[in-house]
C-alpha cells in the first residue's frame, strides 16, 4: 500500500488530463515566449562568452566547449532526461509532462531559432560583464513567464525540488548555491580563468533579480488596515470609486475595551492615494496602515492555479 501510495501521483488522473487540454494553448504560448527569451539570453550573450552559469545550461555550455558537434539545446534533452526519471518519483507526473514539453521548446529556440540572431561581440573583460548583466536579464524574463504557467526548465529546478521532497529542512536558497555554485566553479578550471566566476555569479544574481521582481512585481500591491468608527461609510466610498470589496475585521482598543472594526481592503498601488483621501475626508482621526502583499489570489485579483507537483 505504501508503495503504491508513493507512486500514486505518477500517473496523471482524468481532471488532471482535462486541466491540461483545456489550458494547452495558453501553457504552449508562454511556453513559446518565454523561451525565446531564455535561449537569447543564453545563445546571444553567454554563448562567447568566457563563463558559465549555473544549472543545466551552465553543464550544456561548458561539454558544448568540448563537443561543438553536440548543441546546447539536444545536451540539455539529454541531461534532463535521467533527472525527469528520477524526479519521477517524487513530483507529479503531470508536471513533469509539462515540464518536458518545455525543455523540448527551449531546446527548439536554442538550436534552430537564436542561431540565426547576431550574438553579442566578446572581445575583452568589460564584454563579458555586460554579457553577464545583460545576458541574465534577458534570461530570467524568460524563465519569469514560464514559471507563471507553473512549470519549469528542468535540470536543477527539478532536483531542487526532489530534494527538498525527500529534506524538507533544507532551503531552496541552500541548494540552489551548492547545485550552481558547482557549476559555475566547473567554469573557472574549463575557461582557465578566476573572473569566469565573478561573471557567473554575476549571470545568477542578474537573472534571480529579475524573476523576484517578474513574479511578485506584477501581483504585488498594498492591504490597507483602517480602522476608524466611520468604517462602513469609509468602505462604501472605496467600493463607490475604486470598486473594491473589503472585509470587516473584529477588534478591541487595547486601552478603551470598546469593539472596533477593522476594515481590510487589498489594492493596488495606484489606488493608495485615493484610499487616503476618502479616509482623511470621512475620518480624519482614523488609524491607516498600509502594509505590502507580494501576491493575491481569488476573486477580484488573479486567478489561483494548480498545483501539478501534487
Amino acid at each position: 500500500m505504501d508503495k503504491a501510495n508513493k507512486f500514486a501521483n505518477v500517473i496523471p488522473n482524468k481532471d488532471q488530463w482535462q486541466h491540461f487540454f483545456k489550458n494547452e494553448p495558453h501553457y504552449l504560448l508562454m511556453d513559446i515566449i518565454g523561451s525565446f527569451f531564455y535561449a537569447a539570453g543564453v545563445m546571444i550573450f553567454v554563448y562567447n562568452a568566457d563563463f558559465a552559469p549555473g544549472g543545466v545550461t551552465g553543464i550544456s555550455l561548458i561539454l558544448n566547449h568540448f563537443f561543438p558537434n553536440l548543441t546546447v539545446g539536444i545536451l540539455s534533452i539529454l541531461i534532463n532526461i535521467p533527472i525527469i526519471f528520477v524526479a519521477l518519483r517524487f513530483l507529479g507526473g503531470m508536471y513533469l509532462i509539462r515540464t518536458f514539453q518545455t525543455i523540448l521548446i527551449n531546446a527548439f529556440f536554442l538550436d534552430v531559432i537564436l542561431p540565426i540572431f547576431p550574438t553579442y561581440p566578446i572581445t575583452g573583460p568589460v564584454d563579458n560583464l555586460f554579457a553577464a548583466v545583460f545576458g541574465g536579464a534577458i534570461y530570467g524574463f524568460g524563465l519569469g513567464i514560464i514559471y507563471q504557467t507553473g512549470t519549469c526548465t528542468g535540470g536543477s529546478d527539478l532536483v531542487i525540488m526532489s530534494i527538498r521532497k525527500v529534506k524538507p529542512h533544507f532551503s531552496v536558497g541552500e541548494i540552489t548555491i551548492l547545485i550552481d555554485g558547482l557549476i559555475i566553479l566547473a567554469g573557472v578550471f574549463v575557461y582557465k580563468s578566476l573572473n569566469a566566476l565573478m561573471y557567473g555569479i554575476l549571470f545568477t544574481a542578474s537573472y534571480t533579480v529579475v524573476i523576484d521582481k517578474f513574479m511578485s512585481g506584477a501581483i504585488s500591491g498594498k492591504v490597507a488596515l483602517i480602522i476608524s468608527d466611520q468604517s462602513q461609510r469609509i468602505w462604501e466610498e472605496i467600493k463607490l470609486n475604486l470598486e473594491r470589496g473589503g472585509t470587516f475585521l473584529k477588534a478591541e482598543g487595547a486601552f478603551s475595551g470598546a469593539d472596533k472594526k477593522v476594515l481590510l481592503v487589498a489594492c493596488n498601488k495606484k489606488q493608495v492615494p485615493t484610499i487616503r483621501k476618502i479616509v482623511g475626508r470621512i475620518d480624519p482621526k482614523a488609524l491607516t496602515i498600509f502594509l505590502d502583499y507580494t501576491e493575491a489570489r481569488g476573486e477580484g485579483f488573479i486567478p489561483h492555479y494548480e498545483d501539478f507537483t501534487s
